[in-house]
């Protein structure tokens, strides 16, 4: 019995990209194909990765394959006329700013960066004008890297526009640092919590893995989304990376059904596919 069977890994990082990656688009669906993976999803902090998806899912047609846009400063940081072309292309998730996120550069000691925020406090134009583009696009708004008070902002007004699929990326890597009660209280919202394996590594955050597990219990294992955001060439690959998550959430003593429900059923009721119980 394959233990990954029906599994989705929303949040891969592949080549071709200007950091040193694992796997090109192709490779990453292959191998997913090998261990009876669901879906995967590709994402760059740089590019598109819609139409790369698209020509992927040409080559492996026995996985979904899909892609999105990243709202960093190499497509014009909230740009509105980004996003639709993106959703023209089938995008099925827009991530908020991720490393040009003003909130990771402070983070990282760097200056600059993009705000969702005005001067005022109020909400962007650019963003306004995003989420009236994305509201009956069924595609994923995906928080990025922006910080815990622009989430808390973003979120109900996002919902208030239509938006009706929100995920929270890794609340718990430490440039978010979501608290659990402020989990919660996102949660009567419907979004929903990527917990990331990736966060755990140095490269990723340097999370203790009880910092993913305490919440996935008081938050629900009905809210959680399992992802490994891995794709670094210094990482094993992403398969490698999603048996171990699997494994030490075993540890944790999380059932297999559990687990089945974060890794493939409540990824696959965000993405609007087919899933197989293993």
């Amino acid at each position: 019995m394959n233990e990954l069977k029906g599994f989705i890994d929303m949040h891969i990082h592949t080549a071709p990209d200007i950091r040193p990656r694992k796997m090109n688009d192709v490779e990453a669906a292959r191998a997913a194909v090998a261990i009876g993976m669901a879906a995967i999803g590709l994402k760059s902090h740089n590019t598109l990765t819609a139409d790369r998806a698209a020509i992927a899912q040409t080559l492996v047609p026995q996985i979904h394959i899909f892609g999105g846009l990243v709202l960093n400063e190499a497509v014009g940081g909230l740009n509105p006329a980004a996003v639709e072309f993106a959703l023209g292309l089938g995008a099925k998730v827009v991530w908020l700013p991720t490393i040009s996120a003003r909130n990771h550069k402070a983070y990282h000691g760097e200056s600059g960066g993009i705000s969702i925020f005005s001067p005022d406090g109020s909400l962007q134009t650019g963003m306004l004008q995003i989420l009236e583009c994305m509201k009956d696009s069924q595609t994923i708004l995906a928080t990025g890297h922006i910080s815990a008070e622009e989430i808390q902002a973003l979120v109900p007004v996002a919902c208030e526009a239509g938006i009706e699929k929100i995920v929270i990326t890794h609340p718990e890597v430490p440039w978010i640092n979501l608290s659990i009660e402020q989990q919660i209280s996102l949660k009567k919202y419907g979004v929903y919590f990527e917990r990331c394996y990736v966060s755990i590594m140095e490269i990723g955050g340097g999370v203790p893995f009880d910092r993913i597990t305490q919440p996935i219990r008081e938050v629900g294992i009905d809210s959680t989304i399992l992802s490994t955001d891995y794709g670094a060439a210094s990482l094993p690959d992403f398969t490698e990376g999603y048996r171990q998550f699997v494994h030490a959430l075993k540890a944790a003593d999380f059932t297999a059904d559990e687990i089945f429900t974060m890794g493939a059923i409540n990824p696959s009721n965000l993405l609007g596919i087919q899933w197989e119980r293993h």
